[in-house]
């Protein structure tokens, strides 16, 4: 029975790694909408004290709010992506021979992948609830916006506007970021086993890193492959945009973007606008995303 549902509990782990990752960040995340947004009740103030001032005006779940609509993309998405990448990399060692870390690059970039394309309907559908204000709801919820989106949009084409930049982006922030963990979870298990790891709780045979040190290399990880990534992302968000923006013509295609973002605004203020707000939500969150994965595949004997 152990090899049985060895893709169940793989999945489930994924999942469940996903889901504790983006909760940690939450409040993060939903300051972050209030003031990209302008939200009237907080416009005027910054990170810091947006954070103190829901709790006060909404309650402390307030900084929870919309989580669950992104745990419904999230589970999802991790499942797909922790998963995709042990497969891809045992095919990958099978097929084309290649191991030592090139291996982990490109599994990680194709787990990024396969788990933006299977999940982005499931984000298109999040950012347009999000987007609505009250009293001029189009959509009633996720079922009906699913078919609105379907029927006046093109069909399944509609799902995925703006795809393109996303794995375009996607792609080296996967890859960097299981390439820098699995890297530094070798190297760090073969330089220093007895300092920095111990026995599995489900297989003695196999040693694992000791949770501080997981999370300090998942920290490691997502910021390397934040830092990588950041201009995509910046990108993908004025395509997404469009028309919105008074330049839109200039940025059609996303190499036009990158162009003309560079020569408007250089690369600190331009094309990395933003990063540290993205560093706090980032580092912690692939932090707790492969320790969690990492404890997972304990309790569920997948080592």
């Amino acid at each position: 029975a152990r090899r049985d549902f060895y893709w169940l509990r793989s999945f489930i782990a994924g999942g469940v790694a996903g889901c504790c990752a983006k909760t940690t960040t939450a409040p993060l995340d939903r300051v972050k909408i209030l003031l990209q947004a302008h939200n009237h009740h907080y416009k005027h103030l910054g990170v810091f004290s947006t954070l103190c001032a829901v709790p006060k005006k909404e309650g402390y779940l307030g900084l929870y709010k919309g989580n669950g609509a992104m745990m419904i993309r999230i589970f999802p998405y991790g499942a797909i992506q922790f998963m995709a990448f042990d497969q891809y990399k045992k095919v990958i060692k099978k097929q084309l021979g290649i191991s030592g870390h090139v291996h982990r690059l490109v599994a990680g970039s194709m787990a990024g992948i396969t788990a933006v394309i299977c999940t982005y309907p499931l984000d298109m559908v999040r950012v347009r609830l999000a987007f609505q204000v009250k009293g001029e709801h189009r959509y009633m919820g996720i079922i009906h916006a699913f078919k609105m989106i379907y029927t006046k949009e093109g069909g399944f084409r509609g799902f995925y506007r703006g795809l393109m930049p996303t794995v375009v982006g996607m792609a080296p922030y996967a890859g960097f970021s299981f390439f820098t963990f699995g890297t530094l979870k070798s190297i760090g298990l073969a330089q220093a086993p007895n300092l920095l790891g111990r026995p599995s709780l489900d297989n003695p045979d196999v040693l694992v890193l000791k949770t501080h040190v997981n999370l300090l290399c998942g920290g490691i990880a997502g910021a390397i492959a934040q830092t990588i990534s950041y201009p995509l992302d910046v990108t993908r968000r004025r395509m997404q945009l469009g028309a919105v923006l008074p330049d839109s013509e200039k940025c059609l295609t996303m190499v036009q973007t990158l162009k003309y973002v560079y020569q408007q605004h250089g690369i600190r203020r331009g094309l990395y606008r933003g990063l540290s707000l993205n560093y706090i939500r980032c580092i912690p969150s692939q932090a707790v995303a492969f320790t969690t994965y990492e404890l997972m595949k304990q309790f569920l004997h997948l080592n």
